[in-house]
């Protein structure tokens, strides 16, 4: 609670939610025992509870579903209870009938309220059109409440901080770009090092598995939510999420490469590639770690000047091709550890080579 009320972020985001579900559920709950008979006046709070969402959209999508779920649930107990009358045989009809209608993909979660609401409905209701017409003013009266609440102070918007999570992540996988580098250039390759990046890595696939989660949510919260955001937002959360989706990518062709050194540190291999090799593919992580700079800054990414920046580790990685087979194809296992390296490389750097 404490970071909630000291900065702004997903803590604050709750604890104003939570603030608003308790005035809302309290409000409802008074106005409902005050105009309504109280058998029905617990729906209000509830319905006010449902109504408060992480989102706007997700709040008015649910009491939508939701009050359909109650016309269909109040519509047949009021249907049975006038044709057959109050018997165990009909309850049992009723709920076969509320349980199908309730898988009804369009009423979503809520397809289950259609036979709670239908019990209540029916057995302490007996089907009368009076106390299902006094449910009904429940449940709107709590959505009412609960919509009210979230336009009175509308979910902030997130926009800005989402792309600077993605930069964040795309400054922690450069780093490691760079530590990569840095251990193959090592003299002696420091085993521990290695092993612990490749935990970062993980770390770091986590972590952009988050944002994604954010990312997504917010694209939801954009909709319908009367607060403004920074301009064109929209599609400012559309390129966030390919961007992520470039460096989740280039993530997996680097815990590749990681994994190989790794491997080969612990078998001996590594000590057997030339000193050249290793200098050179250090250079070209460090030169796709520019590229890599230049696709998760916040501004636009400038197509010609990443084309050159690719173009230019392209031709690195030709040479050291050129270069790995002449010097060292008598060596199986050297070679094909060049060859698993180099494979992970010329992946990565189709992964940032621009779509459009």
């Amino acid at each position: 609670m404490g970071r909630g009320l000291r900065s702004p972020g997903s803590e604050r985001d709750d604890l104003v939610l939570g603030v608003k579900s308790v005035l809302a559920a309290t409000v409802a709950w008074v106005l409902a025992r005050h105009l309504l008979p109280h058998t029905v006046s617990t729906f209000a709070p509830f319905t006010a509870l449902l109504a408060l969402q992480a989102t706007v959209y997700r709040s008015l999508r649910d009491c939508a579903q939701y009050l359909t779920a109650m016309t269909v649930g109040a519509a047949l107990a009021a249907s049975l209870a006038a044709v057959a009358g109050i018997h165990g045989w009909v309850f049992g009809l009723l709920t076969l009938l509320a349980l199908a209608a309730g898988r009804f993909r369009p009423l979503g979660a809520h397809g289950t309220q259609v036979a709670i609401v239908g019990f209540f409905a029916y057995s302490s209701g007996l089907g009368q059109i009076d106390y299902i017409g006094h449910l009904t003013a429940s449940v709107a009266l709590g959505a009412a409440c609960g919509i009210a609440a979230h336009l009175a102070l509308a979910p902030a918007r997130h926009t800005l901080h989402r792309q600077e999570a993605v930069t964040e992540l795309f400054t922690g996988i450069e780093g490691r770009m760079g530590e990569l580098a840095d251990a193959l250039e090592a003299g002696e390759p420091d085993a521990d090092r290695v092993h612990r990046l490749r935990s970062e890595w993980r770390h770091l696939s986590s972590e952009a598995d988050r944002i994604r989660h954010a990312i997504d949510t917010e694209i939801e919260n954009s909709r319908l939510n009367p607060r403004p955001s920074i301009e064109d937002s929209a599609n400012a959360l559309v390129r966030a999420r390919a961007t992520l989706d470039t460096a989740q990518r280039c993530q997996d062709h680097l815990r590749s490469a990681g994994r190989s050194l790794d491997h080969a540190i612990a078998s001996g291999e590594l000590s057997a590639l030339t000193d050249p090799f290793r200098a050179a593919y250090a250079a070209l992580l460090r030169t796709a770690a520019t590229a890599l700079h230049h696709i998760g800054q916040l501004d636009r990414t400038d197509p010609q000047q990443l084309n050159h920046i690719l173009d230019q580790a392209r031709t690195e990685l030709d040479r050291i091709r050129a270069h790995a087979w002449r010097a060292d194809g008598s060596h199986s296992d050297v070679a094909a550890l060049q060859g698993t390296l180099l494979t992970d490389a010329g992946r990565l750097l189709e992964e940032l080579r621009p779509t459009s």
